[in-house]
C-alpha cells in the first residue's frame, strides 16, 4: 500500500502571526566584525522595483561572463543623523542601558518622534561613559540614529523614525572616539556599505488585514463531498478529543500581513548619488520620484512602497567572495501599465 505523506500546511517558525509592535524592525543579533569601528547599519524607504542588465559573475553559474536581466529593488536612503551614544553594561540580570549621551544640534523635526532632551549636560553623560569604559564596566556601544523622511517627496510624513544602530570593530575606546565624531553628523550610506556586499534586509510586510486559514496557512480548500452547508474553505476540524483544548498549531483565521521579517543575503548591486538614473518615466507607483541617494538591491525585500527598511551587514554570509557588479542597463520604462 502506498505510504501517505501529507506535511502540515504553513511553517510554525513565524508562529504566533500577529501584527508587529513596530513599524520600525528591530535587531536582537549583530554580524561579528573585525577592522576598524564603524556602525553596523542604516535605513532607507522603499521606492518600488525595476529591472537591470549586469554580467553575471558568479562562479560557476550557466550564465557566468554574460549579460542578464535581474530585477532589483530600490530604496531611497538621504543621510541618517546619530542624535545620541547610549552605552550598555551587563550584570547577573541582563543588559542594562548606563547612560545617554545626546547632541545639542537636532532637527525641529524629531520632537514629532520623542520628547526633546531639555536640560542634559552631554559631556557629564561622555564622562560617565568614558569611565564605565576605563572601568570595565560598559560592554556595548550603540548609535542613537533618526532617518529624515521630511527631505523626501516620496513619503507622506514628518516624523524621523528613531533607532538604535550597534557599533563595532577595535576597542570600545576606539568605537566611542568614532561616535564622538558623528555625534550631531549625518552618515550617508556609501560610508557603511559597498557595491556587491551582501546584507540582510529587515521590513514589516504588507498587511492583509483578518483572514481565513485558507490563505492564511495555505490549507486545501475542501471538496464539494467533504463540505457540509458550502463552508469550504474551513478546517476539517480542531483536533483530536485528548487533549482538550484547541491546540496552537492548528490553522485558523486570524492576523495575516504586518509581520517584521528579515531576508538574509541581500546583495547591494549600486550605491547611487542621483536618483534621477533610477527612477521610471511617471515615477514609482504609490512613491513617485527619487530624487537623491539610493541602493539597488538585488531581488525582492519585504513591505509594501513607502515603508522603512532597515539594512545592517549579513551574519550568514559564509563564502560570499564581494566582487563590484557590472551594470550595463537599467531600465527606466514607465511603471504605470
Amino acid at each position: 500500500m502506498v505510504e501517505i505523506n501529507r506535511p502540515r500546511r504553513g511553517s510554525l517558525a513565524y508562529s504566533p502571526r500577529k501584527r508587529a509592535k513596530s513599524e520600525v524592525p528591530r535587531y536582537k543579533s549583530w554580524p561579528e566584525y573585525v577592522g576598524e569601528p564603524r556602525i553596523q547599519g542604516f535605513a532607507g524607504y522603499k521606492a518600488g522595483m525595476t529591472h537591470i542588465i549586469m554580467v553575471d559573475d558568479h562562479k560557476g553559474s550557466p550564465t557566468e561572463g554574460r549579460d542578464v536581466m535581474v530585477p532589483v529593488t530600490i530604496i531611497e536612503t538621504p543621510c541618517m543623523k546619530v542624535a545620541a551614544i547610549r552605552a550598555y553594561y551587563e550584570d547577573t540580570y541582563g543588559r542594562h542601558a548606563l547612560t545617554e549621551a545626546w547632541s545639542d544640534s537636532l532637527d525641529d523635526q524629531l520632537g514629532r518622534a520623542i520628547k526633546m532632551p531639555g536640560k542634559h549636560d552631554g559631556n557629564a553623560a561622555l564622562a560617565r561613559i568614558e569611565e564605565g569604559i576605563a572601568s570595565g564596566k560598559v560592554t556595548e556601544l550603540y548609535a542613537i540614529t533618526y532617518t529624515k523622511p521630511f527631505e523626501l517627496s516620496g513619503v507622506p510624513k514628518k516624523k524621523p523614525d528613531l533607532m538604535e544602530m550597534k557599533v563595532d570593530g577595535g576597542s570600545i575606546a576606539d568605537q566611542l572616539e568614532l561616535l564622538k565624531g558623528l555625534l550631531g553628523q549625518e552618515v550617508d550610506v556609501s560610508s557603511l556599505f559597498k557595491p556587491g556586499e551582501y546584507t540582510d534586509i529587515t521590513a514589516v510586510t504588507i498587511g492583509k488585514g483578518t483572514q481565513g486559514p485558507v490563505k492564511r496557512w495555505g490549507i486545501q480548500v475542501r471538496k464539494h463531498k467533504h463540505s457540509r452547508g458550502g463552508k469550504k474553505r474551513h478546517i476539517g476540524n480542531l483536533g483530536p478529543w485528548t487533549p482538550h483544548h484547541v491546540r496552537w498549531q492548528v490553522p485558523q483565521m486570524g492576523q495575516c500581513g504586518y509581520h517584521q521579517r528579515t531576508e538574509f543575503n541581500k546583495r547591494v548591486l549600486k550605491i547611487g548619488e542621483n536618483g534621477g538614473d533610477v527612477t521610471p518615466d511617471g515615477g514609482f507607483v504609490n512613491y513617485g520620484i527619487v530624487s537623491g541617494k539610493y541602493v539597488l538591491i538585488k531581488g525582492s525585500i519585504p513591505g509594501p512602497n513607502k515603508r522603512l527598511i532597515r539594512i545592517r551587514p549579513a551574519v550568514r554570509q559564509g563564502e560570499h567572495v564581494i566582487r563590484e557588479p557590472a551594470i550595463s542597463f537599467i531600465s527606466t520604462e514607465s511603471k504605470q501599465g
